[in-house]
């Protein structure tokens, strides 16, 4: 071998090292996680819970950094703009990474581009409820009746193109009926208008709900998930009767783009490493959130399924971003 053929294989071989060596380094200083919601929403306990845990591990300071606003398009566009070098990142969801880009004007950074996905946290399912004042009992005769006199059943939402608005059309697009919609400012205005008997029918979080669902304050017809939740086998699905249906909301950690891989795989491990304890995993599961400890690409497809899947929706309902 020549002096130079040995030059460039060493060159080679530093540059195969580089990456790995460099991540092995890594973290050197504190982390912060960038929360885009207020103290102790859903967000902020995950990154509170599951930060102390990775800086256990890592032996630096996992800081959550609360920039709530604006659905959560504050705190992300600032994470966008972080540098790209594993020290800023924020946690995600589906309102604001899966809905609010078609839903919103003018969001300031772009959902698939500007983000890398980190690691999926849990998930959630919604719950389609009707007030215990109508005759409803099942999701069959709901759909019999929706698709037999249009226009007759009311729909609580938290406004106009928010998650459970796109929900209900996601709904409507499968079953084929038209209705009366009535946004509210928020989730719990929807579900009191529900309760009172004003309004027929909402969906919302499972777990928001299940209080009046076993109190008798609203009934419940089916949950979201594709199948039968293991802690509530009685309950059915809405897919049961509306094949492919499914809806429930998402939590996840996401990096700015251009982060390295390297950095990307520690976070994941940790982060998983994390959920994997007892009394992590039993809090979060306290919140009635499925917990998942998957790999940044499995995160990925789901937050590209569900962008795709509310962008149809979007655009099949002629819906203009305000």
């Amino acid at each position: 071998m020549t002096q130079l053929a040995r030059f460039v294989s060493l060159l080679v071989a530093c540059a195969c090292v580089a990456g790995p060596a460099l991540a092995q380094k890594y973290p050197t200083k504190s982390v912060r996680i960038i929360v885009p919601q207020t103290p102790g929403d859903p967000c902020d306990t995950f990154a509170r819970l599951l930060g102390h845990h990775m800086g256990e591990r890592l032996g630096q300071s996992f800081v959550a950094d609360n920039r709530p606003g604006a659905g959560g398009t504050i705190g992300l566009a600032l994470a966008a703009k972080a540098p790209a070098d594993g020290y800023t990142f924020a946690c995600g969801q589906g309102g604001n990474l899966s809905v609010i880009p078609h839903t919103m004007k003018n969001v300031p950074y772009d959902a698939m581009k500007d983000f890398q996905p980190l690691a999926l946290i849990a998930t959630n399912y919604l719950a389609l409820v009707v007030s215990p004042t109508t005759p409803f009992r099942t999701v069959a005769d709901f759909v019999k009746y929706l698709k037999a006199n249009p226009g007759k059943v009311s729909f609580a939402t938290n406004g106009e193109g928010a998650f459970m608005h796109m929900t209900t059309e996601a709904f409507r697009s499968l079953v084929g009926f038209e209705y009366v919609h009535v946004p509210f400012k928020g989730v719990a205005p929807a579900a009191a208008e529900v309760m009172s008997g004003r309004v027929d029918a909402t969906f919302g979080s499972f777990t928001g709900l299940y209080p009046f669902i076993t109190s008798g304050r609203v009934r419940l017809l089916g949950i979201g998930k594709a199948t039968r939740a293991s802690n509530y086998p009685n309950f059915p699905t809405i897919a049961e009767t509306v094949p492919g249906f499914t809806s429930g909301g998402w939590f996840g950690f996401v990096a700015p783009a251009g982060v390295s891989k390297e950095i990307i795989a520690i976070l994941n491990r940790e982060a998983n490493a994390a959920m994997k304890r007892p009394e992590v995993r039993a809090k979060l599961e306290a919140l009635g959130l499925d917990v998942w400890t998957e790999s940044p690409e499995y995160m990925g497809k789901l937050m590209k399924s569900e962008y795709d899947k509310y962008g149809k929706v979007a655009r099949a309902i002629g819906l203009v971003p305000k």
